[in-house]
This record gives C-alpha cells, sequence and structure tokens, in this order.
C-alpha cells in the first residue's frame, strides 16, 4: 500500500454506537475499495470521533473512492450522527512497512505534527536513523506525510497494550536518548494526539 485515507468523522455526544453500525454497513458496501485498516473511537484527546483509515495501491484508487462517496453524498453512512468530517490522505515513508492488520492495541496513539515549510525531507531523514532503535521497544504501525491540506504534517501511529504502557515505554525512549529522532524537533511547529480505541470490527484491535 502506497496510500492511507485517514477519515475523521466528528459526531454528536452520545451517538458513537449508532454511527458505528452505519459505517459497518458502508465499509462492507460497494462504497468502499480500500483496504480497511482500522476503524477506532477517541477516548483521550478531542473526543466524539471516529477514525477510519483504509489503503490503496495508488493515490488515483484513493481519489476515485473519496470521490464517488462525495458524490453519492453517503458519508460512511454516517450522515445523521456527523457535525463535522475530515478526510486527509498520506504517504508512508519510504522506509516503512505497510500497515498490518491484528490485534497490537488496544491502545493506539494517532500523532499529528505540524512541519515547517522544506521539512519534510529533514523529518524523514531524522526517523530513518531513530526508527530501529525506537520500534525495539514497541512497534509503530505506521509514519508519513500528508498529500493534502496547506500544511505540511506527518502522522505517526505508536499502539500500546495500555496507556500505562505507552507512558513508560515513552519515558525509556527518551531515557535512553533514542527519542525524540535527533534534528527532527527542529522542524515541527505544532504536534497533537489523540488515543483511539478500536471498534469491535475494526482489523486493528
Amino acid at each position: 500500500m502506497q496510500r492511507y485515507d485517514v477519515a475523521t468523522l466528528s459526531i454528536r455526544t452520545a451517538t458513537a454506537a449508532k454511527a458505528l453500525v452505519g459505517i459497518d454497513t458502508f465499509l462492507a458496501g460497494p462504497g468502499s475499495n480500500g483496504k480497511l485498516l482500522a476503524v477506532w473511537t477517541a477516548e483521550i484527546g478531542t473526543l466524539n470521533q471516529i477514525q477510519v483509515i483504509r489503503g490503496y495501491d495508488d493515490h488515483g484508487a484513493l481519489a476515485a473512492d473519496r470521490d464517488r462517496m462525495l458524490v453519492d453524498g453517503d458519508l460512511f453512512g454516517a450522515n445523521d450522527f456527523l457535525t463535522g468530517l475530515t478526510l486527509e490522505s498520506f504517504a508512508p515513508f519510504p522506509f516503512i512497512a505497510p500497515m498490518p492488520t491484528g490485534a497490537f492495541g488496544p491502545v493506539y496513539e494517532v500523532r499529528v505534527y505540524g512541519i515547517k515549510p522544506g521539512g519534510i525531507a529533514p523529518v524523514i531523514a531524522a526517523w530513518r536513523e531513530a526508527l530501529p532503535p525506537r520500534v525495539k521497544l514497541s512497534p509503530i504501525l505506521f509514519a508519513g506525510y500528508a498529500l493534502d491540506g496547506a500544511t505540511p504534517r506527518m502522522l505517526h501511529i505508536c499502539p500500546y497494550p495500555s496507556v500505562n504502557d505507552r507512558t513508560r515505554v515513552r519515558g525509556e525512549a527518551v531515557a535512553a536518548g533514542i527519542w525524540p529522532p535527533k534534528g527532527g524537533p527542529d522542524w515541527l511547529t505544532t504536534m497533537q494526539s489523540t488515543i483511539f480505541m478500536p471498534a469491535k470490527f475494526s482489523p486493528l484491535q
């Protein structure tokens, strides 16, 4: 997979269960041709959000799926519950393996960094050096840069058995001097993390 579609659905309070039913039906139908990787709900961070991540072999397939959904007007089967919808596409860093499925969580940290103009290449270089020792502590399932939007940015996804494990692993990485990537923070402008938990039908659990 060379392209990833990340849809963030903002929903009305107390409607997550109903929205997930519609999302499950939509993703099982003809309106979604990418490989479903994750459907999860926000537990820490900006709440009342559901995130759907799908992988595609190329940008054309991703764009065709998105265009069909927007023209048809069926927004993940969740129109009745939406207060907002953000659609983003990402390309993986060249050394990142395709995003897997399976049981890695159930806690997933999805972190977005704003990056200074011209900073994508230096950030990729910093991550290339830092990633091998970092993943010895715990997996990083995805790292990539945005292909759309006005602000250069990157996304990375880390799974943990618990929030406590997240704190422990990050502390160990910093104490060992292997994280954050050396020189990487020099190129960052903003940081935002959300902790998600998977829906029952999410391929990533």
